[in-house]
Parts: C-alpha cells; sequence; structure tokens
C-alpha cells in the first residue's frame, strides 16, 4: 500500500481559553437572580459557550448529583455576565439571550461539586506554526566495580519521567473577539485552570479521521515579534499539565 506524508497544510490547532473552569456548590445558587456564584477572577467573558456537570473534587471526575433545575448536564449555554471581583456568574440558552430561569439550588453532597467549564476546543484561525516536543529524563544506573577489559565501560541508564512543551505562533488581529488575541492575553491568566490545546496533524472533516494531541495546559510566556515587513507575530509558550493524549489513528 503507498504511503501519503502529511504536510503542514494538515494541521490545525484548537483551543479551551485558560481560566474558563469554575465550581460552585448549592449555597452559590442564587434562584431569584438566576444568578451562580463561582471563583472569582477567572476569564469567563460574556459570549463564551459552557457546559455544567457535577464533578468529584477529590477524583477529577465525573460526580453525583442533580443540577440546579434550568440547567441540563451536556447543553452548551452562553455567558451573558460574569463579574470578576465576585464571581457571579450568568447565562443563557441562546448567545445574548436572557438568563435562564433557574428554579432550585440542585442536589449534591461532598465530595461532589458542580462545576461550569469552556463547552469545546474552539479553532485558532490565525495560527501560523505549532510545534510540540516530548522529551525523558534519564536515571543513571551504572554500577562500580565492572570487569576491566581493553576498551572503557559504558554508564547505564534506564527511562525517567516524561515532560513536554510547545509553542504557536499566531498572528494579531484586529478582531477582539479573536482566539488568538485572547491566547496572548491568558499569558498573564493568574488562573490557568481550563487551559487546553488540541493540536491536529492532520484535521479532517470528521473527528474520527483526524489525528491529534490533546492535552490540558498552562501558558508559560509570549514573545511579541513586530517590523515594518511581516504581519504581527506572537510565539506562545505552554507545558501540559498532564499526559497528554495522542490520537495518531483512524477509523472509518
Amino acid at each position: 500500500m503507498a504511503v501519503t506524508v502529511l504536510s503542514g497544510t494538515s494541521g490545525a490547532l484548537y483551543y479551551k481559553p485558560a481560566g474558563t473552569t469554575g465550581t460552585f456548590g448549592e449555597a452559590g445558587v442564587n434562584t431569584t437572580d438566576d444568578e451562580i456564584t463561582i471563583e472569582s477572577y477567572l476569564n469567563l467573558k460574556v459570549g463564551d459557550p459552557v457546559k455544567f456537570s457535577v464533578v468529584n473534587s477529590q477524583t477529577g471526575g465525573s460526580g453525583t448529583g442533580t443540577l440546579p433545575a434550568g440547567l441540563a448536564a451536556g447543553t452548551t449555554y452562553y455567558v451573558i455576565a460574569y463579574a470578576a471581583a465576585t464571581g457571579v456568574l450568568k447565562v443563557s440558552a441562546t448567545a445574548g439571550g436572557s438568563a435562564v430561569d433557574i428554579t432550585d439550588d440542585g442536589t449534591i453532597a461532598a465530595p461532589n461539586e458542580f462545576q461550569v467549564a469552556y463547552a469545546d476546543y474552539a479553532a485558532v484561525g490565525q495560527v501560523q506554526s505549532w510545534s510540540f516536543e516530548i522529551s525523558r529524563a534519564e536515571i543513571d544506573v551504572t554500577t562500580i566495580g565492572q570487569t576491566a577489559g581493553q576498551y572503557a565501560p559504558f554508564r547505564a541508564y534506564i527511562p525517567g519521567f516524561a515532560d513536554g512543551s510547545g509553542t504557536a505562533t499566531v498572528y494579531v488581529t484586529n478582531e477582539d473577539s479573536a482566539l488568538s488575541n485572547r491566547m496572548v492575553e491568558d499569558v498573564l491568566q493568574r488562573q490557568q485552570v481550563g487551559c487546553a490545546f488540541k493540536l491536529y496533524t492532520d484535521k479532517q472533516s470528521t473527528e474520527a479521521l483526524s489525528r491529534s494531541i490533546a492535552m490540558d495546559a498552562v501558558l508559560i510566556s509570549a514573545s511579541i515579534n513586530i517590523n515594518p515587513d511581516d504581519a504581527q507575530q506572537v510565539e506562545i509558550a505552554f507545558r501540559p499539565t498532564g499526559v497528554p493524549t495522542f490520537d495518531f489513528s483512524t477509523s472509518a
């Protein structure tokens, strides 16, 4: 079977903004004003698509409980107000619509809690390139007392922990809502929870046919390059906060 080598034109970068995951309990639900109080100084912006769920605060996985009435798990809502200083959040069922009518506080018990998070990865359309590097630590396990011979003995190693680092070069645009501009701002976001990347080596119209590397991440630097001969570019550096998911296989 002939093998086709992928080119850079097959790639793409998708992103979830930093500081867009928050949690709350029953006491944080205000049914009178249809408001929810989550952590303060997150990075949620008007128009952001979000989803609600119940999570286990100890494991980080799915939890047990019932969301406040008016909110359904798996449904996309849109932020219509978020006060950073107080953490008060309002959402709508439609972009720019009226607030969802929340009629009860929901039901959870520790260690479970309610969570609101950016709904899904979104394409960054102004990416010039991205790179991602994985490395392994080397642990020296050389022993002394080896049998003397004609040649110098070689050291012995075993692999240790893995580490990763990545960069994305994005164009600065005159559109305030462009995700490329938001990525630059997010480098200074104190709370990075929610930040995630999906790096496509081969982006197809069907997700099952696409190849990608997905990871929760933190943004660690932004290097801005401006000169009169080129479009304005910023190189964003990031690190995974856990084990990346490699999906290099496809299925029809």
